[in-house]
């Protein structure tokens, strides 16, 4: 295949490298190098391929396309602009600029038809899984014999870096064995790092690896050869009971004087070069943002086909409606995020004679309550469901034979996991969840973030929360890691204080529209008695004052989690042998009280009363925000030790003694 010539494929495919390299030369930031790379292969499967409708870019049926090298935005950017998406040419021309729709990484949610954030190499292969799981599951429950109205592919372009990072291995293996048959990937084999040749640090057979872990893969020898990726991706189709892996051989920075050089990966290319890989391309060299009218049409072409595959989707939904109205319609709900009526009616009610259980526990009684009334709820743990309790009773696991298990077993894979999760998201029609043990976000925080910034539907259940896990040690115990989540944007994190609060942290979850952390307990806590203390509905509104005393309070104590009902019983000392008027405030979400009107954050931490005691077994970092100046923190800012729980926390003044010790000491210096 020649890099030039006046055929209609190829007009287009040098459009989409002219654009690109005008975008970034324009920006003066960017990548060029694989735009110019993987114009051909991203040509084939655009327009021979790919099924999307740009006039409805979330047409539940459509097929999934993501850029997990997403430094290589431009590429996808001149795709979409090209195909017919909301995204004109002027958007093209600011790309990289202040609120325009053409970020530096793809960004979900910004600009149409992306479908995952990236940029983090290694996330966007991972997410592809997910969304390949959710396909599946969904054709399970809802296709009927001549009714495949859930029947779509997953595809993407990696890279070298995507495929060097740990969480492509962990989600690939998963992949693998779950024989995900509805993915294809291409493999953009250009040998470039950033650093050089890729020969520095990655000389493993891909290929290999990839069979061992239970792809399929076939590979294109030249990157341009636009026949042979056609018949690469068709072979792939045709593989339905494994993942495929198309490694195309390409050039990075192809065309350009850079070219096969890490000096193409990122930055521009310089207007000399600019002009010289014009030349190369028979590109008119002066013109900027050059679109040929028959680029034009010819890309059109592929949108009406698309919008002419919804039509056709459309017509087959409905004669689907006409014998089976219910799922139609639950099929669209799900997809539309509804919630059916009384989805919280099995939740259970936990009573104050029940014994002490852990919120972990509780927690999964009140997901196997939800479970009853969402078909659609979905996920599992990283090896640890016996103990995060997060398991669907009666239900099936994913496996290669029961697409319809509800259980996933992600194995110790906690990145991919959360990756998977968040695919499963962004696919829609799911809710879905994974779990693992709090201190283990550590390994998965990349995918939380990555939830964050997405705002994107994923529930995150982290339990044995604190040092009171015991006996493992500081390895296992979590300290940093309350202040290192609260610290993430549009993340909500709820530390439930007994079973009822887990039940509202549930129930909320569920609701939400963005992403949710629930951290929960390993030992056991008393169920509070409701009749005595304040409802604990009032969870949705983040603080809340759970017991109050019969005057105005001179002292207030605030707590999350476990540390509510220490705070309970020192409130219970403070009175009987002090004398003290003292308010407890049950702080299980700094995020949705932060969102409360001044009035209720004033109504329930009234400036006036600054002897202020907080209470977590977790660091300090943070707290001043609700304790002031004059206020204190019992908190654990040093790592956690090995031994019993309740030991560890009393050794680390987690008892009440040491807790009237410091309401004391902050009731005396409050007017200091």
């Amino acid at each position: 295949m020649t890099d030039s010539g006046d055929s209609i494929d190829q007009l287009c495919i040098n459009t989409i490298r002219t654009l690109s390299v005008d975008m970034v030369q324009q920006a003066n930031s960017g990548h060029p190098g694989l735009p110019l790379g993987t114009a051909s292969m991203a040509y084939v499967l655009w327009t021979r391929f790919l099924k999307f409708n740009p006039r409805n870019p979330n047409w539940p049926n459509r097929d999934r396309f993501i850029l997990s090298a997403g430094h290589g935005s431009a590429l996808q950017y001149a795709l979409l602009h090209l195909s017919g998406y909301d995204l004109s040419i002027e958007e093209i021309k600011r790309f990289r600029q202040w609120e325009s729709k053409t970020p530096g990484h793809p960004e979900y949610g910004l600009t149409p038809g992306i479908e995952a954030t990236t940029g983090p190499l290694g996330q966007g292969f991972a997410m592809g899984v997910g969304m390949a799981i959710a396909e599946r599951f969904l054709a399970s429950d809802f296709n009927r014999p001549g009714f495949p109205i859930v029947d779509h592919h997953i595809y993407a372009i990696v890279s070298d870096g995507d495929l060097m990072e740990g969480v492509s291995s962990e989600a690939a293996s998963l992949a693998g064995y779950l024989k995900l048959g509805k993915m294809i990937y291409l493999y953009d084999d250009n040998k470039i790092s950033i650093e050089g040749s890729t020969n520095l640090t990655f000389t493993e057979n891909v290929g290999a690896r990839f069979q061992a872990y239970g792809w399929h893969v076939t590979r294109v020898s030249d990157g341009n050869d636009i026949e042979a990726i056609q018949a690469a991706i068709d072979e792939a189709r045709r593989e339905t009971n494994r993942p495929s892996l198309v490694i195309v051989r390409t050039h990075i920075g192809y065309g350009s004087p850079k070219q096969d050089s890490a000096s193409a990966h990122g930055e521009p290319l310089g207007e000399p070069a600019v002009k010289a890989t014009k030349e190369r391309l028979n590109w008119p060299t002066e013109a900027r943002f050059y679109i040929p009218e028959e680029v034009t049409a010819s890309f059109r072409l592929c949108g009406n086909r698309g919008q002419e595959h919804e039509q056709r989707w459309n017509l087959m939904l409905e004669d689907y409606s006409k014998t089976y109205p219910e799922a139609k319609e639950r099929f669209l709900g799900q997809f539309r995020g509804d919630l059916p009526d009384n989805w919280d009616s099995e939740i259970p009610v936990f009573k104050p004679e029940d014994k002490p259980e852990a919120t972990r526990v509780s927690s999964g009684k009140v997901l196997n309550g939800i479970a009853k009334k969402l078909p659609n709820i979905i996920g599992g743990s990283a090896d640890l469901a016996p103990s995060t309790k997060t398991i669907i009773s009666g239900d099936p696991a994913q496996s290669p034979d029961q697409f319809s298990g509800r259980n996933i077993h992600f194995g110790v894979r906690e990145f991919a996991m959360g990756a998977i999760v968040n695919g499963m998201a962004l696919h829609g029609g799911v809710i879905p969840y994974g779990a693992t043990f709090f201190v283990f976000t550590d390994y998965m925080r990349p995918a939380i973030r990555l939830a964050a910034i997405m705002n994107i539907h994923s529930i995150f259940v982290l339990t044995h929360d604190s040092v009171a896990l015991g006996e493992d040690g500081p390895t296992h115990q979590p300290v940093e890691h309350l202040a290192s989540l609260r610290a993430m944007p549009n993340l909500c994190l709820i530390r439930p204080a007994d079973a009822n609060e887990t039940a509202e942290a549930w129930r909320l979850a569920i609701k939400s529209k963005g992403p949710v952390a629930l951290i929960l307990t390993r030992q056991s806590l008393p169920v509070l008695d409701r009749k005595n203390f304040a409802s604990a509905s009032l969870l949705e509104r983040g603080a809340y004052v759970l017991s109050d005393s019969q005057k105005d309070p001179s002292l207030i104590m605030i707590a999350s989690g476990s540390e509510v009902n220490l705070a309970l019983k020192a409130q219970d000392t403070l009175l009987k042998e002090h004398n003290i008027a003292t308010r407890v405030v049950s702080m299980p979400s700094w995020d949705l009280f932060e969102k409360q009107s001044r009035e209720y954050i004033d109504e329930v931490l009234p400036p006036r009363v600054e002897a202020r005691l907080a209470i977590e077994a977790g660091a300090s970092f943070g707290w001043e925000r609700w304790v002031g100046l004059k206020g204190k923190v019992i908190s654990i800012d040093k790592f956690g030790a090995s031994a019993p729980g309740p030991e560890v926390l009393s050794n680390y003044g987690f008892n009440v003694e040491n807790v009237v010790k410091n309401a004391l000491e902050v009731a005396r210096n409050k007017d200091r």
